[in-house]
């Protein structure tokens, strides 16, 4: 009997190394290792096809949506949410989470992140990084120099930044793409593989003996899922993974972004397949609104969102979302992580800063009085004010898993109604979505994927928000607070208006230094162009260098 032969191992193709940042010059073989690619290729040989399947299964469930108009809880796994199980405890380095601090995995970032006094670092390969060949392959890299104490990192103007050699570090918690995304410099045969299983191979294949051995383990945070199918496929990676490198099952931990509407009626369900490795659920909002924008576009008035800036935690479908997640997650045994707060601070204008502060601290005031073990914000500065809010609530205990919140009654009604807000639409909210889609889509071809713009860090996830309201609003005739029907004229308009201010405020040297008339172009063509495309991120990465 002949012996089973081993799949091909991934392969590296158009990669340009003199694209790679100057302190990762030369070092890409470092990861990418004729043992991690084999690795990489069995990940793709054994999961690639039933990735393959959800993605189709995601489609099929959308057409079902705009078909019928509504969601609900699914009959077939009412004995999953009714049944008697806890997820794994957790390990003793994510026992206490009560501040997160986000961000891409860049040299200065992966520096001020571990030293920032936040108890988690969210290592962001997705939402707040551009998926350049660079920045994807430096980040390994800037983790690997993490995790052996070896990374610094200075500034073009001289300033210096290293590890602190005698205080805790933050627990890292690396983010993978979703499984939408494929990683086109990577390939078996004639397929790519899927960015999340790039992402998590390298991370894990070069991180996971070693984090065992000094007390920590590979975690996870898993994005964009959008069914308890998902998360069986991801457990079942964790599974061969371990497996593969000898370590122990149950090494790995992962907490699942809650940020679309079909996971929120899927919580339960999602922490049961992922039981073994599950530390927790987040409530992910910006991905949130976008996922409900996009799954009932089409679905009536009555699911047409008011400005991004009115829809606050404290609108009612919004606190039944996170509120059933508490619940949720202290009902099975995992943490309940709040979302991102996206103001950042202004240390140049004081009544600016205390602004943010102020709306900040409100905002984990009211998330760790809701029950929550722990949230996230994207700068450093902002720690100390998140951990005061929760330092109020939990004293000296790593969480509030012992708060059940039985209180808690949640029905799918609760979650579908976007129309109990009175916030209407506005000229304003129209300009400032297509000012924030342009902004950010600009920085995101030249590389950046975490943009401070307009006094808020902004991430994939706005602008997701932004060009999905302009399609809404267009599909649906919504009328402004000025009397203007929002119609694909008005939108190009307004964008045509919004570039000209541009180029005369740059100047056309800097102007013709940006990508700005591309990303005008891509931001009218995914909000309206007829075919709506499922992430702006899947267009503008073929635009991509």
């Amino acid at each position: 009997m002949s012996a089973a032969v081993p799949p091909p191992p991934a392969v590296v193709t158009g990669a340009d190394p003199a694209r790679t940042p100057d302190e990762h010059r030369g070092r890409h073989g470092e990861v990418l290792t004729d043992a991690a690619l084999a690795f990489l290729g069995e990940l793709h040989h054994r999961f690639t096809p039933r990735r393959d399947e959800l993605l189709v299964r995601r489609a099929e469930r959308r057409a079902e949506i705009a078909r019928t108009g509504t969601l609900d809880f699914p009959p077939s796994t009412a004995h999953v949410r009714e049944g008697a199980w806890r997820v794994a405890p957790a390990p003793e380095a994510l026992r206490d989470r009560r501040v997160e601090i986000t961000g891409p995995v860049d040299r200065r970032m992966t520096v001020n992140a571990l030293n920032s006094g936040a108890r988690v670092w969210l290592a962001d390969f997705e939402d707040a990084s551009a998926p350049t060949w660079g920045n994807m392959v430096g980040g390994q890299i800037n983790l690997m120099d993490a995790h052996r104490r070896r990374i610094d990192f200075t500034a073009p103007g001289g300033r210096r930044y290293e590890l602190r050699p005698d205080e805790e570090l933050a627990t890292v918690v690396v983010r993978p793409r979703g499984w939408h995304l494929d990683e086109r410099h990577l390939r078996v045969g004639d397929r790519a593989v899927p960015g999340a299983l790039a992402d998590f191979g390298l991370y894990f294949f070069h991180n996971a003996r070693l984090l065992l051995e000094t007390g920590r383990g590979p975690y996870f945070y898993l994005p964009k899922l959008e069914s308890h199918l998902e998360a069986r496929l991801w457990n079942d990676v964790f599974v061969f993974a371990q497996d593969y490198c000898g370590i122990p099952q149950g090494s790995v931990r992962a907490t699942v972004l809650i940020e679309t509407i079909t996971a929120a009626f899927e919580m339960e369900e999602i922490l049961h397949e992922l039981r073994d490795h599950a530390s927790g659920l987040n409530a992910g909002r910006w991905d949130y609104l976008f996922s409900i924008v996009k799954n009932f576009r089409d679905a009536g008035e009555r699911f047409v969102l008011p400005d991004r800036d009115a829809v606050t935690m404290t609108a009612p479908f919004m606190r039944a979302y996170t509120e059933l997640l508490v619940r949720t997650c202290h009902r099975r045994g995992a943490h309940a992580i709040g979302g991102m707060s996206a103001f950042i601070p202004d240390r140049r204008d004081p009544r600016a800063n205390e602004r943010a502060f102020a709306k900040v601290r409100a905002d984990k005031d009211r998330e760790a009085g809701d029950g929550f073990d722990g949230s996230w914000v994207a700068h450093p500065d902002l720690v100390p004010v998140a951990r005061a809010s929760f330092d109020a609530v939990l004293g000296s205990r790593p969480h509030q898993k012992d708060r059940l919140r039985e209180d808690v009654r949640v029905t799918a009604a609760d979650l579908l109604a976007v129309d109990s807000l009175e916030a209407v639409p506005t000229r304003e909210g129209l300009v400032g979505a297509v000012r924030v889609g342009v902004r950010y889509i600009e920085a995101w071809l030249r590389g950046q994927g975490a943009v401070a713009i307009f006094g808020l860090m902004e991430d994939a996830a706005t602008a997701e928000i932004s060009r999905s309201q302009i399609r809404q609003w267009v599909d649906a005739g919504v009328v402004l607070d000025t009397g203007e029907e929002v119609t694909p004229e008005l939108v190009r308009s307004l964008a045509a208006e919004d570039l000209a201010d541009i180029r005369a405020g740059l100047g056309e040297e800097a102007y013709a230094a940006g990508r700005w008339r591309q990303a005008h172009d891509l931001l009218l063509r995914v909000a309206l162009d007829e075919d709506f495309a499922e992430f702006l991120t899947l267009p503008a990465y073929e635009l991509l260098d």
